[in-house]
């Protein structure tokens, strides 16, 4: 038996209004995306670059003064000599990668002659597989590979360009909102604090924000940091590997460095960063010489167990206090939401949440005051 309800104008526009803000509000983040994430990442980068500025204005105010004026110095130098520090890693280990890549392909004709006995060793090869002219099946491969790459060349050059263009803007726009944020986020976050805290009903609140706040930021600046520093001694021991292997192989010396920075860069991808990293490395040395990219992989394998039972639990300790399931869960989802990015700050983030839950009985008696 149905029933009529009535209700005064007032109660149906609050009633309908409260779904229709929440579909503006999803519709204007949904448009907003791209720059959310790109905010969003900048202010991750400024929480994580805090301890460096921290310890660079120690040494200013130590040596300079005891004042509190050169936090915007140090921060803006901290930010050079990040920035300098990743471009270096990419001006060293860019041109290594495309020149052993490119060496590899030079040197494949002779590899081929040397391990299979030429073009008609292949061809006693692929006998064994039921394949009666395996010659001509990989040269057609290889034709049919090159005319699909020059065809699809022209057609994607100039959205090729617009992408690269659209993905240098973005890097752009975060290496600029991290410095802003670097020299005037502190600021900001004083002022704000200042503006929301008039009143005696608010102190609270206020303060357990605040506390809050600082226990999340202090999660991402301290992850980064102690992550990093075990990025470095990973990319030392891969580069020593490496120098060592080039005293007893014919491989050169001077990858060395570059391999180092390979490791210590593909490190800080959670989870899934020390298997790349090593995976790549031994693929560019076995392209000079199999058998050194063989002792770089078995004695790589080894260090990393080291590393990640002694070395990394003694640097990195509990400071997020996170099961390992809740981590791995964390890369996951980070990491199909939003990519490479999303795995790097998934663990960071889940470090904020847990800082949620823990002080969320403290939030809610805040609220009730």
């Amino acid at each position: 038996m149905s029933k009529l309800i009535e209700t005064d104008t007032k109660t149906f526009v609050k009633f309908w209004s409260i779904p229709l803000i929440i579909l503006i509000v999803l519709v204007i983040i949904d448009k907003a995306l791209t720059g959310l994430v790109i905010i969003g990442i900048s202010i991750f980068l400024a929480l994580a670059l805090r301890p460096l500025v921290n310890r660079v204005d120690n040494f200013f105010t130590k040596h300079f003064g005891t004042e509190k004026k050169h936090q915007k110095a140090s921060a803006a130098l901290a930010y050079i000599i990040v920035v300098v520090i990743i471009g270096g890693i990419i001006a060293i280990v860019g041109p290594v990668v495309v020149n052993e890549t490119s060496k590899f392909i030079q040197q494949a004709p002779e590899m081929i002659e040397k391990n299979f006995g030429g073009w008609d060793g292949i061809n006693d090869f692929g006998h064994n597989f039921g394949i009666n002219d395996l010659h001509a099946e990989i040269v057609n491969a290889l034709n049919n590979l090159s005319q699909t790459l020059l065809g699809q060349l022209g057609n994607n050059f100039v959205a090729s360009v617009s992408g690269i263009a659209d993905v240098g803007m973005k890097i752009v726009l975060v290496l600029v909102l991290t410095l802003l944020f670097l020299l005037e986020g502190p600021s900001l976050m004083e002022r704000l604090w200042k503006s929301i805290s008039s009143g005696e009903q608010n102190k609270k609140p206020v303060l357990v924000a605040k506390r809050v706040l600082s226990k999340m930021a202090n999660v991402i600046s301290t992850y980064v940091s102690r992550q990093l520093i075990v990025a470095v001694l990973d990319g030392c021991a891969s580069a020593l590997i490496v120098f060592i292997l080039s005293l007893c192989t014919n491989i050169s010396s001077s990858l060395a460095i570059p391999m180092g920075m390979i490791t210590m860069t593909f490190y800080m991808i959670p989870m899934f960063g020390q298997f790349i990293g090593g995976t790549l490395v031994t693929l560019i040395l076995a392209t000079t010489n199999p058998l050194a990219g063989v002792i770089f992989a078995v004695v790589y394998i080894l260090y990393a167990q080291i590393e990640n039972n002694l070395i990394a639990p003694k640097i990195q300790g509990n400071a997020l206090n996170l099961p390992a399931v809740a981590i791995l869960c964390a890369v996951v989802i980070g990491m199909y939401m939003f990519g490479l990015i999303g795995a790097i700050v998934a663990i960071p983030i889940a470090g904020c949440v847990r800082v949620l839950v823990d002080e969320y009985p403290n939030i809610k008696a805040a609220n009730r005051q």
